[in-house]
């Protein structure tokens, strides 16, 4: 009986969201799954679709950016946690890009490398937009940055519903 509850929790809950929000999600869910095949893909042949490599998109962005930032990485991660299939670091990161790019917002990716808590090689991957980071956030201290992809865009006029 519990699990069923929590189901109806979570659709109530999606169904109290804004439109443009509910919107977003779906797009998330899409774009995750584009990001999941892209991960597939050599990366060589996927980088040039990921922006302008070892260039950095400015700190500076708009009160509306910011909003936009906020919804955006929350559409991101709330998806990420239903695929079923894997969505980390760098299929969430390739995602909000795609998302910021298509409303026209620049954003930079980082590819970075460090160690866990065992000594073993890791890698990481996170999204920063203006000063806000959309995804990848958690101890960033701890990756060394090995590659960067600054994505600046052209601003496309969108009705306030996309965005």
């Amino acid at each position: 009986m519990k699990p069923y509850r929590k189901v109806i929790k979570k659709v109530r809950r999606f169904i109290a969201y804004p439109a443009d929000l509910k919107w977003m999600f779906v797009e998330a869910y899409f774009y995750l799954a584009w990001a999941r095949v892209l991960k597939l893909l050599p990366f060589a042949k996927v980088a040039p679709s990921l922006g302008e490599r070892m260039r950095e998109t400015p700190y500076t962005s708009t009160t509306e950016q910011d909003l936009l930032h906020r919804k955006v990485s929350k559409a991101v991660h709330a998806m990420s946690r239903i695929t079923w299939w894997e969505s980390q670091c760098l299929v969430k990161a390739i995602a909000a890009m795609k998302m910021l790019e298509r409303r026209g917002v620049a954003s930079t990716l980082y590819l970075g490398s460090g160690r866990d808590e065992t000594g073993k090689m890791i890698a990481h991957a996170w999204l920063r937009s203006g000063s806000y980071y959309v995804t990848g956030n958690e101890r960033l201290e701890r990756f060394a940055v090995v590659a960067v992809f600054g994505k600046q865009t052209e601003a496309t006029v969108l009705s306030p519903i996309e965005r």
